[in-house]
Order: C-alpha cells, then sequence, then structure tokens
C-alpha cells in the first residue's frame, strides 16, 4: 500500500507546473505557443533563457524532493523502494497533470532529477551522451532521446545491482518519454524538427 501513497505523493509535486505559472505571470499560457507543452524546452523558446532556467531547476527538484519524503517516511518500509515510487509519481504529475487536461511536460528534466538521487553516477553518464547529440545536432529533443536510450541500455545495470520492481519502474519512465517525444520523433523522421539553438 505505501507504493500507491508514494506515487500520490511524488503525483502532486510533479503536478506543479513551473513553466506554465511563469507563463501566466506574463499573460501566456504556454501550451498555445512553441510546442505548446509545459516543459523547459519549450519554456526556454517561448519565455526565454532565464524561464528556462527556472523550470529547469524547478522540474528537476520535483522528482528529488517526492524521493526524498517518501523514502524518510516510509523508512521502516523498503526506503529506496518508496523513494523512487515518489519519483516515478512526481514524473506522472509533470506529464499528466490532472489541473492542465492531463497535458503537461515530457519529464525529461523531472526524470533527471530523479535519476540523479538514486544513482548520480548513471545520470551522469546519460548527460554526457545526451549533451553530445545536442551540441552535434543542435537539437535538444535528439539529446533527451540519446538519454533516454542511453537509460534503456544501463537497464541491465540497475537489473542485476537492485529489485526487479526497480528495473521495472525505469522500463516504464523510458517508454512514457518516448510516447511524450511522439511528435518530435515524427519531425525527426520528416526532417522538420527546429534547432534549439
Amino acid at each position: 500500500m505505501f507504493r500507491l501513497y508514494c506515487v500520490i505523493i511524488g503525483y502532486f509535486f510533479g503536478c506543479f507546473q513551473t513553466a506554465y505559472f511563469l507563463g501566466r505571470l506574463k499573460n501566456i499560457d504556454i501550451r498555445e505557443h512553441g510546442s505548446k507543452n509545459s516543459g523547459a524546452t519549450n519554456a526556454k523558446r517561448v519565455l526565454g533563457q532565464k524561464a528556462w532556467i527556472i523550470t529547469l531547476v524547478c522540474d528537476i527538484l520535483k522528482s528529488i524532493i517526492a524521493y526524498l519524503i517518501c523514502y524518510y517516511i516510509f523508512k521502516d518500509k523498503n526506503n529506496l523502494l518508496a523513494g523512487v515510487y515518489g519519483g516515478f509519481g512526481a514524473i506522472l504529475g509533470h506529464d499528466f497533470p490532472f489541473f492542465l487536461g492531463f497535458k503537461g511536460g515530457k519529464g525529461i528534466a523531472t526524470s533527471m532529477g530523479l535519476i540523479l538521487i538514486f544513482n548520480w553516477k548513471l545520470l551522469s553518464i546519460l548527460l554526457f551522451c545526451g549533451i553530445i547529440a545536442i551540441f552535434i545536432t543542435h537539437k535538444i529533443s535528439v539529446g533527451s532521446l540519446v538519454g533516454t536510450l542511453g537509460l534503456i541500455f544501463c537497464l541491465p545495470f540497475i537489473f542485476f545491482k537492485y529489485k526487479l520492481e526497480i528495473f521495472l519502474i525505469f522500463v516504464i519512465i523510458s517508454i512514457i518519454a518516448f510516447i511524450c517525444h511522439k511528435k518530435n520523433i515524427e519531425r525527426l523522421i520528416n526532417h522538420k524538427e527546429p534547432n534549439s539553438f
């Protein structure tokens, strides 16, 4: 039962849509501009560099805070598992916020936060791959997809070092990331994905 509680706790943290609220301060509904999602990349495109940095940091922190809260609340259970479920809930809340019709961001920054606190060495590998891809292609979406592919290749490491349940959670996170990037993938295939810088 603690698993459900952790997902719910994380979900409500994830529902805090930083880019959406920053846009509202400027009387802009970010969901009506750019890629029409409320993630960090679209915040940069629509609201500028400062909004991008604020959104990126806040979106990363959402899953970290959810992880820590669940980790310590359920320390009498499997607290590592509780933390991962909390971070997973934050990703779900970020991607599918109930108050915005379940249309949020794509979950990359929030996933980064969970991986950072779960295993920072794993995140450093994924960031390295993603950043190289971004500098080569000038497309943040490509970096996000490469980082997600990197996570998939690292899944055997998670499988052998941690519980099967944690492995399955990261499998689901990877699948959700690809689903949320469906339009980006289509544009990349058709050579219509715009450069990010």
